[in-house]
């Protein structure tokens, strides 16, 4: 076994190509092996081997320097350069995240997890290394739809008329973003693949980059020849490779959507050993709700950058809504803006994604949509703590980001009648932009209003004294057992308030409380910096009324169990009964 005598790229330098082609074959092996068991990037790794193989036989990194777009085709990169554990050994998983960071390896230049932004990367190596007088390569790989995103195109415009030194642009083209392309720039990707990269409209090169094309982007031979012939280049270069997303896994070459990322699954037949069990999810609801508005409501429109699978819209659910939907392509800005105008013009838009990806269309909520009040409805995925978890696709900053953006209502619902009643309402009105934010717990069901045209009204699901727990959104729940507890425990009934409103404050409520009420608790899934609690505490700050805050510190979490996090936050229930104890002596 080749891999097994691998410790660095330089071992890769010492195999013929034939022992290359190998070494392929072993590190998809490694590939299988981790992720049947723990899931991750399936299709955009699998595809991208013998690049990575070519890549590291060629350039001499880490002098030579590589960033990978997302890099979530970087698995195979980590195993030739000293991690290949993380993908035999079941054991050392946890010690390779699923992206690239420098905490690693010296190989690692960028902890990296989303999407269009190894060009300015790079070319700010680029320019790092110039001013510096040094002469190493600096490398881009970007591929996977990311050439739509704004930073991926400014960066290459940047380099095409202000870089005139070494830089090279792997641009790895498997006709894919996560699900199908969408825009102009594919539509001339596709144009150079069928004119084997002659044909005479290439934006490329309007860029004022120099371009060359490799058809045969899976075969390592003919990526060395032209990584050869690229290597230190004086100026910057595009080169356009023709690869198969999922290759060497039928299954993912055959259902490329699917397959571009995965949850743990039996080699043999493809299918999950995840079971999820046979219950109801709010996902699952979503794009029933989405296709049954779509039919009742002829201006209603589905924008999404890229991201239909985070509301469950198959192919098929796509091909049904028709001219009722629109991609951007991984443009979150332009998608946010395009709704703006829609809504304008007398559209029901709906924006959909998932949160940590929304924050890159901060500026464009707030001008775009929010200065101008337009009636935009936005409905986030994985916003919860327990959703995503890596460092980089964290959604729990977005409560404290959002609900502060003067205009914009911020809905936190808590059961399946509440979530389709809030987007009912939001569609149908015309007042306000509004954010929803999607479950992340177990659904319950439970009557819910159907008018949230009175804003920032809390409902009081349980009356009772001296403790008034408010608990927002996902955690609502968190609140209803710690109020079980509290009765249990202490023998009282305390007050629970589902706040349902993120961005304001029920001030006639919280002013009442004060009449027998000595302590509110709040709880959020989200940062406390800045956050829904944050704001409670506030306004109770010249009283006598106690506050205590639970939520999430303001920090960079990475690869966590959520439970643990929430034990060590103080935030199970038998640990915040012991605390309201504490405090009401």
């Amino acid at each position: 076994m080749f891999l097994e005598k691998i410790n660095s790229p330089n071992d890769v330098k010492k195999l013929s190509v034939s022992d290359l082609n190998v070494l392929s074959g072993e590190v998809r092996e490694g590939l299988f092996n981790r992720l049947t068991k723990i899931g991750g990037h399936f299709g955009p790794n699998f595809g991208f081997v013998e690049a990575t193989i070519a890549l590291h036989y060629v350039f001499d990194s880490p002098k030579d320097k590589f960033v990978f777009d997302v890099s979530h085709q970087a698995y195979t990169h980590k195993m030739l350069t000293g991690r290949k554990a993380g993908y035999f050994d079941d054991k050392k998983f946890h010690e390779d995240s699923g992206y690239t960071n420098p905490e690693e390896s010296e190989h690692d230049f960028f902890n990296i997890g989303h999407t269009s932004t190894s060009v300015a990367l790079a070319l700010g190596l680029a320019k790092g290394r110039d001013v510096l007088g040094q002469k190493e390569n600096i490398v881009a790989i970007i591929g996977d739809g990311s050439l739509s995103g704004g930073e991926a195109m400014e960066a290459l415009s940047v380099a095409g008329s202000e870089l005139n030194s070494n830089f090279i642009i792997i641009v790895n083209d498997n006709e894919m973003a996560i699900a199908e392309t969408h825009g102009g720039i594919y539509k001339n990707l596709k144009e150079l693949r069928e004119s084997k990269g002659s044909a005479q409209n290439n934006w490329f090169k309007t860029f004022g980059l120099d371009y060359i094309y490799e058809e045969n982007g899976n075969d390592i031979e003919s990526l060395i020849k032209v990584f050869q012939k690229v290597k230190d280049s004086a100026k910057p270069v595009v080169v356009h490779i023709h690869t198969q997303k999922g290759k060497g896994y039928k299954l993912a070459e055959e259902n490329k959507e699917m397959w571009h990322w995965c949850m743990p699954f039996d080699r043999e037949t493809g299918k999950p050993t995840v079971n999820f069990g046979s219950g109801e999810s709010y996902f699952a609801m979503t794009p029933k709700w989405i296709l049954e508005r779509a039919k009742k409501d002829p201006k209603f429109v589905v924008v999404t950058p890229a991201m239909p699978m985070a509301v469950g819209l198959g192919e098929e659910a796509r091909k049904a809504l028709g001219k009722q939907y629109i991609d951007t392509g991984i443009a979150e800005e332009a998608a946010v803006a395009i709704a703006s105008g829609i809504a304008k013009n007398g559209g029901n838009p709906l924006v959909v994604t998932n949160m940590t990806f929304l924050q890159r269309a901060y500026d464009q909520i707030s001008q775009d949509v929010c200065i101008n009040k337009m009636p935009v409805t936005m409905l986030m995925n994985y916003s919860s703590f327990d959703g995503l978890t890596d460092v980089t696709h964290l959604g729990i900053f977005g409560l404290a980001a959002f609900a502060n953006i003067p205009e914009l209502v911020v809905l936190c619902p808590t059961s399946a009648e509440e979530y389709q009643n809030m987007l009912d309402w939001s569609i149908e009105q015309k007042e306000h932009p509004v954010l929803i934010l999607i479950p992340g717990n177990a659904v319950s069901h439970r009557e819910a209003d159907k008018d949230f045209s009175k804003l920032n009204a809390y409902k009081v699901e349980q009356k009772g004294e001296k403790l008034a727990i408010i608990a927002l959104g996902d955690f609502y729940q968190r609140g209803e057992e710690l109020a079980k507890s509290v009765k249990e425990t202490l023998g009282f009934t305390p007050t629970l308030i589902n706040p349902r409103f993120a961005s304001g404050l029920d001030t006639e409520l919280l002013e009442n409380l004060k009449k027998d009420h000595s302590l509110i608790v709040t709880l959020e899934d989200g940062i406390l910096s800045g956050g829904f609690g944050e704001k409670i505490a506030s306004f109770y700050g010249a009283s006598e009324m106690k506050v205590k805050n639970y939520g999430l510190e303001k920090k960079f979490y990475d690869r966590y169990n959520p439970e643990d996090l929430l034990a060590s936050l103080g935030m199970t229930t038998e640990q915040m009964t012991s605390e309201v104890k504490k405090i009401l002596g």
